[in-house]
């Protein structure tokens, strides 16, 4: 018996039922006999429930971002760890999952022959209600109506919000045929492919204009496209480089970085941070001295946390992390 055949004789009660079972409303102070019509006006006014902000990209555009409301985001919480935790990704996602990251990303990578990197356009924008319910919530898992108020709760304005705590995983689940069938298909021509987020990579021997077809066309049907000015494929005579990760020979941050945290730290501990910031061009004269150098430490110890990320055997940037958190507890004397 299919799960929509299953289904048909699940009564609204028992629907209901499932919903209290979820504990969505956890932490919320909702009454018990308050919950369902709670869950529904949030899921039927999903959009009230958000404010907009934009970020800037280090590459000088803007990050749109669809922030939730204390309410809103409680929901998505228990959300993420009552149900989504237990839905398994992709082996190929190598974002927001646990025992994953830029490193795992990056090493199946290491050494090879050329490394084609494809970027998708409006990743969270171009996930779509419709593809949230048939992939995370379909009627094989959850009755048709509780699906809908859950792929409703996932949603801002009919797609997936970036900012919201449950967008990460929904992602890599709705992502998770195209990285099933890609990895299975490029496994079958000896080539590596992960993804990181709206970053797919692909490294080994092989045709790339073909590697991109294939994606391509099954990417289309999904709804999403290509980034073309983001198209890279890169040689063993270059730097192969993959989410910041360098994989010429093993995985390690870019020498850039590594020197330009090194100089950073070295003018903060010769000039004091302020002074470095000052150097820097920086007015502080508006700003809260201490607590804009706090910041600036928070970022150079955030970088050294990367480079280790990437390599935990560099001795210096371990020796790093200790001389920013002397300086960051030297603010407060």
């Amino acid at each position: 018996m299919s799960g929509e055949e299953m289904w048909k004789y699940c009564t609204g009660e028992q629907c209901r039922d499932l919903l209290r079972s979820l504990d969505l409303l956890r932490g919320t102070g909702v009454k018990q006999e308050q919950e369902i019509a709670c869950l529904y006006s949030l899921a039927n006014h999903a959009e009230a429930h958000y404010r907009r902000a934009r970020i800037p990209k280090k590459n000088g555009g803007v990050r749109k971002l669809q922030i939730p409301d204390g309410m809103m985001k409680k929901v998505q919480r228990n959300l993420l760890h009552h149900v989504l935790d237990g839905l398994e990704p992709s082996p190929y996602a190598t974002a927001y999952r646990k025992g994953a990251g830029l490193k795992e990303n990056a090493a199946p990578h290491t050494g090879k022959k050329q490394i084609l990197k494809l970027d998708l356009e409006n990743f969270f924008e171009n996930i779509t209600f419709s593809l949230i319910l048939e992939n995370v919530f379909p009627s094989r898992l959850f009755p048709p109506a509780v699906g809908v108020l859950l792929t409703n709760l996932c949603c801002y304005r009919d797609y997936l919000p970036q900012g919201a705590p449950v967008s990460a995983a929904v992602s890599n689940l709705v992502m998770r045929p195209f990285d099933d069938y890609m990895g299975s298909w490029c496994g079958e021509q000896g080539i590596a492919y992960t993804r990181y987020c709206d970053d797919m990579t692909f490294s080994g021997d092989f045709d790339a204009r073909k590697v991109k077809n294939k994606a391509q066309n099954f990417l289309k049907v999904m709804g999403f496209s290509l980034n073309a000015g983001k198209t890279r494929l890169y040689g063993q005579g270059h730097r192969q480089s993959v989410t910041g990760v360098v994989v010429n020979c093993h995985p390690q941050a870019a020498r850039t970085y590594r020197k330009k945290l090194r100089q950073d730290l070295y003018y903060c501990e010769k000039y004091g941070v302020a002074g470095h910031l000052k150097r820097q061009g920086r007015d502080l004269g508006q700003e809260d001295a201490a607590g804009a150098s706090f910041r600036y430490l928070q970022m150079l110890a955030g970088r050294a946390a990367f480079v280790l990320q990437v390599n935990p055997e560099d001795s210096w940037c371990r020796e790093a992390k200790g001389r920013i958190a002397r300086l960051q507890s030297e603010l407060w004397v």
